[in-house]
């Protein structure tokens, strides 16, 4: 089926804005927050982030379906988001190794999605209006019943979502025989995270997010990960406090985004909604131990307020976002924990970030 033969499709924001487009992927109707992703490349890769659950994603690159999709690209079992929005959708793929189509591909994972979309404009209103809800319909067409819609999709703050991706059982990857046992508490974990442990030696038994503290440690583990996810830190109060027991015991931990969080909140300190969150391949860092940049690829509407950081003695600012000065890095005084609220194992740079694996490793010898 060609575009110009596919139904209409609409998209109606928060706050009343109205745009008009074609139908991709799957036909019907879907909803959540919209944000933006600034990457050229890895469309496949942030489908399937489950950091994205619940959103709805413009993809700012014009040209989105090009190179279609395959297996091994995915960073879940399936595709996470609510919804796609782009701007020109690309029916023929050129990579020959592709296992499909990206059209196929959405239909397989029940996505919904809107084309022939000004994404520019679209950006730049979320960029001067900031975050909210969203509906993207191919089924819904008057403004009222856009408007019932989007009314039954839920605020992002103070949303619990990580619970929706967790794994449902505990699983193990690596060789039983490594050299380090590594707990991992899956809110939402990306498989390019475990692939990076497992290739430095490590065996990681991965465990739901509601596991508690006393079954991990039955495994007993040599270090303890906290991964990336969707929703709220501030509504996660169980796993504030699994955290807290793990830093209070003086065990090495090492959290990415979501779990970057988790830890800053478990040390005292705050997090807040942004106004239209970090999304790309391409966020400048710096690391203010050793001076040096790193570019890193991110994934986050809620960051750690800054300001608190100065009046908690056991904080050190690591790293900081060289954009806007958010918190990109923290770690604690005296203990084995530390924690980035960026995306290590996505190497944008393509390695500026990857020493911190090798940090948590070192840590554990």
């Amino acid at each position: 089926m060609h575009l110009n033969s596919r139904k209409k499709a609409y998209l109606m924001l928060e706050d009343g804005l109205v745009m008009e487009g074609i139908s991709i992927g799957l036909e019907g109707s879907s909803g959540g927050e919209i944000c933006f992703n600034t990457g050229m490349t890895g469309y496949q890769e942030v489908y399937t982030d489950p950091s994205y659950f619940g959103q709805v994603i413009i993809n700012t690159n014009a040209h989105i379906g090009n190179y279609g999709t395959k297996d091994k690209e995915q960073q879940s079992d399936d595709a996470k988001v609510s919804g796609i929005i782009v701007n020109e959708f690309s029916e023929l793929h050129s990579r020959q190794t592709a296992d499909l189509s990206l059209d196929e591909y959405l239909k397989k994972n029940k996505v919904v999605g809107i084309s022939d979309i000004d994404t520019r404009k679209l950006v730049r209103h979320i960029r001067s209006k900031g975050a909210m809800n969203v509906v993207i319909s191919s089924e819904l067409s008057t403004t009222d019943e856009l408007k019932n819609f989007l009314d039954t999709i839920p605020s992002m703050e103070g949303l619990e979502l990580a619970s929706k991706v967790t794994t449902k059982e505990p699983y193990f990857l690596g060789d039983e025989g490594a050299s380090y046992k590594i707990a991992v508490l899956d809110y939402g974990i990306k498989k390019n995270i475990l692939r990076n442990f497992i290739e430095r030696d490590c065996y990681c038994k991965i465990f739901p997010a509601h596991t508690s503290i006393e079954e991990i440690e039955n495994w007993e583990p040599d270090g303890y990960f906290l991964s990336n996810g969707p929703g709220d830190p501030a509504s996660m109060q169980y796993a504030i406090d699994t955290a807290k027991v793990i830093i209070e015991k003086d065990k090495p931990l090492f959290g990415i985004c979501l779990g970057h969080q988790l830890i800053s909140l478990a040390s005292g300190l705050e997090t807040y909604k942004m106004h239209h969150g970090h999304r790309g391949l391409n966020h400048p860092v710096k690391n203010l131990v050793t001076g040096e940049s790193e570019i890193t690829s991110q994934n986050h509407g809620f960051a750690v307020n800054t300001d608190e950081i100065s009046s908690l003695k056991d904080i050190e600012l690591t790293h900081v976002n060289l954009n806007d000065d958010t918190v990109e890095g923290i770690k604690i005084k005296n203990k084995k924990v530390f924690s980035v609220q960026y995306h290590p194992e996505s190497s944008p740079g393509p390695h500026d970030s990857i020493y911190l694996f090798d940090d948590f490793i070192n840590m554990l010898k």
